[in-house]
């Protein structure tokens, strides 16, 4: 039954909440956990739900996307009907980009005529979660839906970033709130609220009509929450929530909307616990990514001679190619190929692909981005200060060093 869902991945955002990490790459493309694209969290939920026909949309400097999804998930074989691809935007109709997430899909209409789906399936590929969406499909199809939407619940304070669902007693959609100051709660809880995941199933045909009425509106934003959910609700379509089923399989549920450093940075430390809050281990929920060949990584006893130190790693994920030669790594996460020298400490950071970290240096809470050189006695995250004049610095404290920034 899978063959006649089609799936829409949204993978155009900015992410402007994240720079400078998507200073030259969009958000779904930024490294994370150690070899890992945020992306690959939806795709793997894709092909783990049996989901087989999937469309990329992107937009927004996408070759770095672009050349993940070519090397890592060109998996699927065509023959069968089977396909991962690309669709930037192209100006199909007129003479304007993408404009939203409901836009985006109205661009692509021809896609729909093309494969002939019974249900539409529309994704963010930005989120950090496992979920099986073929449980979400058979909720859509029993309620015999128009729209059904994926909806995570969540303490009210916790919700003022996100988009919310307020229902009635049955579960049906009443409307749509993009981060309100003061959030529609549950109907049987005022102390939580139904977060929008940005995911939708429609009919074939509802979603047709409704984004051919969206592009009529010149008031419209085209985004799915924020205008099509509240247009679908005035005229008394069957709009109903499905509440997020953790394939995660611990408690509380994991859903992570990764659009801040701060946001980002959490979910990260996340995979370095004891007992990790989210299972990248669990065997029956693979989460599958492009890796380059890289030697297994090492750790170095240096400079014997002269008083040197073991390369020491606690509580940390640790990536191909990387190099800990004498220096101490705890509570981090280390990417491809990163080269830590002797007697360096890094704690409670994240180092992209390509970092090295001279003699000497000391990191603490920072996320340095790929290719950067940190030059021997650099000092980064123990004076705020000085941090704030070279590098960009979150609310919370977190440095972020861009990508191939030149530190002197």
């Amino acid at each position: 039954m899978m063959r006649k869902v089609l799936t829409f991945i949204m993978a155009g955002g900015k992410g402007e909440r994240l720079w400078p990490l998507t200073k030259d790459r969009t958000k779904p493309a930024v490294p994370f956990g150690g070899i890992y694209r945020i992306i690959d969290f939806t795709l793997s939920n894709c092909i783990n739900s049996g989901l087989r026909r999937i469309y990329v949309l992107t937009q927004y400097k996408s070759a770095s996307l672009q050349r993940h999804i070519r090397l890592g998930w060109n998996i699927l074989p065509s023959e069968l009907g089977q396909f991962i691809e690309l669709l930037p935007a192209q100006q199909r109709i007129g003479q304007r980009w993408y404009l939203g997430t409901a836009d985006a899909v109205y661009q692509n209409l021809y896609t729909l005529e093309i494969d002939k789906p019974d249900e539409v399936l529309i994704l963010s590929g930005d989120h950090v979660y496992k979920m099986n969406y073929y449980t979400m499909i058979d909720f859509h199809r029993d309620k015999d839906a128009d729209l059904t939407v994926g909806v995570v619940e969540m303490e009210k304070d916790k919700a003022r970033h996100l988009g919310i669902v307020e229902v009635d007693s049955s579960g049906r959609v009443k409307d749509f709130q993009e981060k309100p100051r003061e959030p529609k709660t549950l109907p049987d809880n005022p102390n939580k609220v139904y977060a929008s995941m940005g995911i939708y199933v429609f009919k074939h045909q509802v979603i047709e009509e409704e984004l051919e009425e969206d592009n009529q509106n010149k008031n419209s934003t085209h985004d799915f929450g924020k205008d099509i959910v509240p247009q679908m609700v005035k005229k008394g379509r069957r709009l109903f929530v499905y509440n997020f089923i953790d394939e995660n399989k611990k408690e509380p549920k994991y859903w992570r909307d990764i659009g801040t450093i701060d946001a980002y940075y959490e979910a990260n430390m996340d995979l370095i616990q004891a007992e990790p809050v989210f299972n990248l281990y669990d065997e029956t929920w693979p989460i599958r990514t492009y890796q380059e060949q890289f030697p297994p990584a090492k750790t170095i006893y240096s400079d014997k001679l002269n008083n040197g130190q073991a390369g020491l790693v606690l509580d940390s994920l640790i990536s191909g190619g990387c190099i800990v030669k004498g220096g101490k790594v705890q509570r981090s996460i280390l990417s491809y190929n990163v080269k830590i020298d002797s007697f360096s400490q890094v704690y409670d950071s994240i180092l992209m692909e390509g970092v090295n970290v001279g003699r000497y240096a000391k990191i603490k809470r920072a996320i340095i981005d790929k290719d950067v050189d940190i030059p021997e006695g650099t000092v980064i995250g123990y004076d705020l200060e000085e941090d704030r004049k070279r590098f960009y610095v979150a609310d919370s404290g977190i440095v972020v060093v861009p990508k191939g920034a030149e530190i002197k």
